[in-house]
This record gives C-alpha cells, structure tokens and sequence, in this order.
C-alpha cells in the first residue's frame, strides 16, 4: 500500500485539515492499493492564499524562463518514465505497452509542446495606436480527469503556468497517484513555490471549494456536463471565466470510396482507446447502408481480437474499466440497448470468461440507428454503435444529430471531399482517414461538449486575458 499522507501547497508538503483519506483501488484487480488525503475547504483556501501570493512574480516572469521551466520538466518526466507508466497502470487498468506510448511519452511531448508553443505567441500587438497585450488571466483551478491523469493536469496546470498563471490542482480522486509524482517533480525542476499548488479531494467537497473560491479568477475542469453546468453555476458567483472539457458521442462517417477494411479496424480500435474510456472516442460508426453487412463482419473480427486480462501481461490489449460503478453503467446501457430492441453483433453484459475479479467489460458492438439512447448519450465504456446511412447529406445529419460535439473522423479517399464534409460537422476536431493526432492542434468540442480548448499555444492563450495600453 501507497500512503500519500500529505498535499502539495506553498512549495512544501503540509498534512491535510481533512480528517479521513481516500482509498485508490486497482480496476483489474479489486485490491486498495494507495490512500491520499481527503482534502478539505480550509486546505484549498490554504493553496488559493500561495498561489496569490506566488502570482506577483511568476506572472512577470520571461517566456525564456518559463521555456527553461518546462523543458526541465519535460526531462524530469521522462527520467521517471517507468515510475509513471506503473503507476497509470496499477491505478487505471490500462494495458502497460500502450500506456508507456499514449499516456506516459504523450506527457513528456506535451511538456514539450508547451516548451515550443510560448514562442508562438503574440504577447504584444501593435493595433494603430494601442498596444494589445496578453497577459496571465491569475490564479487557475484545475479540475483534472482521472482518464488521462498526469496529460491532463498537463494540459490544464501546465498551461495556465506557461501563460504566467499559478495553479490549485485537484486530481481525480479515482487516480490521484501521478498528480503526486507530478508535484515531486514540480518541486524537483525549481518552480517557485505557490505556482502549483496540489489538494485531492472529492468533486462536492475539494472541486466545489475551488469553484465557489473568490480569489480564484479562473477554472478548468475536464469531467461529465453535470459537473461543468455545477462548476459554471459557481462560478458565474464571482464572474469567473470558465474552461470545460466535457463529453462526447463522436461520429465517424466511413463512406464507400474508403479503404473499408482499414477503416472499420481503425475506428473500433479509437473507440476503444482506454476501455473506451475517452470522451473522444468514436462511437458511432457511421457507413453506406448497402455496406452495413461487410462493416459489420470487419467490426465484430475487430473487436473480439482484443485481449482482456492483466494489462502487464505484454499480450493484453484492453484493460477494465476504471470502477465498479462504471462497469454497472456500462452494463445498464448494453441491456438497455437489448431492451430497445437494437442488434449486438458481439459482446454483452455479462463477465467475460476467465475473469473473475476485475471490472472488465465484453467489448460490444451494436448495429441499429440515431435514435435509440445508446447512440444519443455517452457511455464512457466498450460499446461502438454502426449506423447507416444513405447518401452523403444523410451522414453530415445523422453525425450533427447529437447533443455533443467533440470530435469525429472521416473516411475516403478523395482527401478533398473528407475536408469538405469535415467542414460541414459541429465538431472541435477531425481526423481524416485516420491521421494521428497532433496536440499542437486543438482539443475541445462544440455543444454540451464544452467551452475552450487545450493543448499548444491555443491551450496557453485559453488562460491569457487581453489588455490595452494606449499612447
């Protein structure tokens, strides 16, 4: 057992004010392997007064010296690589090799990132006779995600202190572990003490704290819509600007001119990035009608190639999902889709064979319509839905028909005509036919999906505010 039995605040280690812990528990195998401290109101309000104090000076710190910053923390993060990776494995269940890739070097690139970003920004503009200026927007509440948890105090913290702002984090408590690797390293690179600022805790307690706070000036936070509309109600109090990353039922339109077999493949295999645990993820596959039957056979052969079982285990390809909770959700929507009458090609409810402990889920494919709810709401699990479509104006609607909009992908071979669809979806981001995602781009989404962007020099200027000076 991990007994992480203090916070981060002011650059030093301090106990809690809090009176009992939060227990880490590991998906795959159902053991208690860490606790941390349940942080309390007086603790954040303890980190907000140091990040006050410490945003004086770091706001008027040099973009040299903040690069310098961040690439040391680039290295630091990549000298404790095996050290991360175990941990994100023992906390969230995800299979080690691709964690080490997507999760752990995709931390050190963002860092990275960052490092390269802060001179892509215009930080003084002449506009006739005003000089605009960007400068910090102050102290920032990050609210992390527990799906991505070192990239995505990366994204948030990491770039409200690369934009001169200092930072109260709260983890997920579900994994908390790195956020404490995070601020080891934080401290280990040098950076002044107050500018990041660690408290765990839970979302009603910790999270509503830094919220609610009214020397808080900002807050980011990555989770479901019922909490960003809780965190944009609190924060409307003080006039807070806000930053939400919210969920997801992202469409990925595979027209008939495509490489089918690769796309079909490719599209099972985003969806269930994470146990499908990805607000991103496409999960609505969309295809020619009088190609549903071939879309169909390659997404079944695709998904019953996957590996359930301990994700150190090198031949495991998909892990648990990250709670007991979670797991019974994500059962309730496959049984609610059985209930609706829609048609499972694999998978279902039930455990998967062999597995007796562990919060495994089948992954599930289902093939049916727009309209039943497991196309309609986000699952945050491994079930993909096909659905056909006609013609092209019919895709374009059926991938538009959604209360969210995050991301979704296009399939064909005219490069030309992917754009031109691609154009036309309310969506934040598009990968056409397949390509990689670039985190100098953007993240972030249209609709119930959220407000603001993340990653490279966007997610920096998403924490600057603007200024005039004149004459």
């Amino acid at each position: 057992m991990i007994e992480r039995k203090q916070i981060f605040i002011g650059g030093r280690w301090l106990d809690s004010t809090g009176a009992s812990t939060i227990t880490v528990v590991n998906p795959a195998t159902e053991e208690p392997i860490a606790t941390v401290p349940r942080g309390s109101v007086e603790d954040v309000d303890r980190a907000v007064q140091a990040a006050v104090k410490a945003f004086a000076s770091w706001s008027q710190s040099s973009v040299e010296q903040r690069i310098d910053v961040f690439s040391g923390l680039a290295r630091l993060t990549e000298a404790r690589a095996e050290e991360i990776t175990h941990t994100i494995v023992t906390e969230l269940g995800y299979p080690s090799a691709w964690v080490a890739k997507s999760q752990t070097a995709g931390a050190v690139e963002e860092l990275e990132i960052i490092a390269q970003s802060l001179r892509e920004i215009s930080w003084v503009e002449q506009v006739g006779t005003t000089q605009v200026r960007r400068e910090p927007s102050g102290v920032v509440g990050a609210i992390t995600a527990w799906n991505a948890p070192l990239r995505s105090i990366i994204s948030k913290a990491g770039a409200a202190m690369a934009a001169g702002c200092t930072v109260v984090c709260k983890p997920a408590e579900v994994a908390p572990l790195t956020a404490f690797i995070f601020a080891e390293i934080i401290a280990e690179a040098g950076v002044p003490a107050g500018v990041f600022n660690l408290v765990c805790g839970t979302g009603p307690e910790v999270g509503e704290a830094i919220a609610s706070h009214p020397l808080i000036d900002m807050v980011s936070l990555t989770g479901s819509v019922g909490a960003g509309r809780r965190v944009m109600q609190l924060a409307s109090e003080s006039i807070k600007r806000v930053h939400l990353e919210l969920g997801g039922k992202s469409p990925n339109l595979i027209f008939a001119d495509a490489d089918f077999e690769r796309a079909v493949s490719d599209g099972i295999g985003d969806a269930l990035r994470n146990a499908g645990q990805v607000c991103g993820g496409l999960t609505r596959m969309l295809v020619p009608r009088e190609r549903l039957a071939e879309a169909e056979a390659h997404a079944v052969r695709k998904a019953e190639s996957y590996v359930l079982g301990d994700p150190f285990d090198p031949a495991t390809t998909l892990g648990p999902v990250a709670t007991a909770a979670a797991r019974e959700r994500v059962r309730g929507y496959i049984r609610s889709g059985l209930d609706e009458g829609v048609r499972m090609l694999t998978g279902g409810p039930e455990m998967p064979e062999g597995l007796p402990r562990g919060w495994y889920v089948k992954p599930t494919v289902f093939s049916g319509d727009n309209t039943c709810r497991i196309a309609r709401e986000e699952i945050f699990g491994p079930v993909v839905i096909i659905i056909p479509f006609q013609d092209e104006a019919e895709a374009i609607a059926i991938a538009n028909d959604s209360q969210y909009g995050l991301a979704g992908g296009v399939w064909s071979s005219d490069v030309t005509r992917a754009r031109a669809v691609a154009s036309k979806l309310r969506v934040g981001r598009v990968r056409i036919n397949g390509a990689p995602l670039d985190k100098r781009g953007t993240h972030g989404g249209f609709k119930l999906s959220g407000v603001g962007r993340e990653w490279g020099r966007f997610g920096i200027e998403e924490f600057l505010e603007y200024k005039s000076v004149l004459g």
